[in-house]
């Protein structure tokens, strides 16, 4: 289909603008017109290099992707059409990624294409899980309850993605103003203070010689620094491409000491909720554990997940490979196990999404709490350095006077 960028006029008189897709000017016009815009322009465009939209990951924050969930199920259960319910959506939203998406979705659903293979065209927008449970859900007809279990996944995905967030929030801005208190002392008061004790003379101690060729290089190659920084972002996103480089990345994550715990447990938060999310809205388990591999976000797990999945194909347990592996702990493979036997994985894998999501928001906590007055001492400990480097010369001086 073209895609055609419209000025119009509508009903109320206010100047509408956008685009829209067709298979011919003609039938874009059309479109316009049930949507009761009168035409004034439209012409042609093409996503060249030079318009097209950029995005990197996901352009929908998760907080507007489960609030559009959440409308869109209430929609439907109120008796709205599809069609209707996603025009209303596209004009709430405060995204404009998703509002541009909903409206070219509104035009297909027009033509009577299926939401899910409409929305399967926007896959940034749009990942595997939502896809596949709203396919159900449409075979089905209970779209709406589809609809409502992955607002409340997504939900509590949010919920515990900003517990992890908060963790990591403290260490990460302490550091930055260690950084910048340590840059500022180095570039503007220990060059004062290194002049007057070059001056002065005598033999220098090896803590003040230190820092005073610290601050000598900051203040000739600072922007070696700014690039150290840029490379190791770019390199580590370039790492992150290649499964193999990813998979020791994730592993170091996992392992590293304090936080690798709280990692653990969100991955395994998110794991189990998306694949209880799956099963209640009757995907099948091998498509489910296929969809968890790519959503799960850590290749160590994906990886298990991966050798499950080919149990499974094998007519074994799902749970075969996870004995084997330190990342899954017993309480998992239990439920799993209990699950599979009395044919009720959903509700067994949904408890044990509760009890990691709950244990996610206890550590977080903890940590806080314990980081806190640890990223104290260490920024009183690099200040108290540089301080140290700079009396001690001095106090050195005065006695010898």
């Amino acid at each position: 289909m073209a895609q055609y960028k419209y000025i119009g006029r509508d009903v109320t008189g206010r100047i509408k603008k956008g685009t829209i897709v067709g298979q011919s000017k003609r039938e874009a016009a059309a479109k316009l017109k049930e949507r009761r815009i009168a035409v004034q322009e439209l012409e042609e465009t093409k996503a060249t290099g030079l318009n097209k939209e950029i995005t990197f990951g996901n352009p929908v924050r998760l907080q507007d992707f489960s609030v559009f969930l959440r409308q869109f199920s209430t929609l439907l259960k109120a008796g709205v059409s599809i069609v209707e319910s996603t025009q209303i959506l596209s004009k709430q939203t405060s995204s404009k990624h998703l509002r541009k998406t909903l409206e070219s979705i509104e035009d297909e659903l027009r033509s009577g294409v299926p939401f899910s293979e409409a929305a399967a065209k926007y896959k940034k927008v749009f990942p595997p899980i939502v896809i596949n449970m709203i396919k159900a859900g449409e075979l089905s007809g209970t779209m709406d309850e589809a609809l409502d279990r992955l607002a409340i996944y997504y939900e509590k995905q949010h919920k515990t993605r900003q517990k992890v967030i908060s963790a990591l929030a403290y260490p990460v801005i302490v550091g930055i103003v260690a950084v910048a208190v340590v840059i500022f002392l180095l570039v503007s008061v220990v060059p004062t203070f290194a002049n007057m004790l070059t001056d002065l003379g005598g033999e220098l101690p090896g803590i003040t010689v230190f820092v005073m060729n610290a601050s000598e290089f900051v203040q000739g190659f600072w922007w070696l620094l700014i690039l150290f920084v840029i490379a190791l972002i770019i390199g580590l996103q370039v790492l992150k491409q290649n499964p193999d480089t990813r998979y020791y990345l994730d592993y170091s994550l996992l392992r590293m000491p304090i936080f690798g715990k709280l990692f653990q447990l969100a991955a395994l938060a998110r794991l189990t909720r998306t694949l209880s999310s799956l099963f209640s809205s009757s995907v099948p388990i091998l498509q489910a554990v296929g969809i968890v591999e790519k959503v799960v976000g850590n290749e160590v797990i994906a990886k298990i997940l991966r050798t499950s999945r080919q149990s499974l194909e094998k007519g074994e347990s799902l749970t075969a490979p996870m004995r084997s592996s330190w990342v899954f702990p017993p309480l998992v493979i239990q439920m799993i196990t209990i699950g599979e036997e009395t044919g009720s994985l959903d509700l067994m894998l949904s408890k044990v999404a509760d009890f990691y999501e709950d244990e996610v928001e206890n550590m977080t906590d903890r940590l806080k709490s314990l980081i806190e007055p640890l990223m104290i001492v260490f920024l009183a400990a690099i200040v108290g350095v540089i301080v140290i480097a700079i009396m001690v010369p001095m106090f050195q001086i005065y006695s010898e006077i």
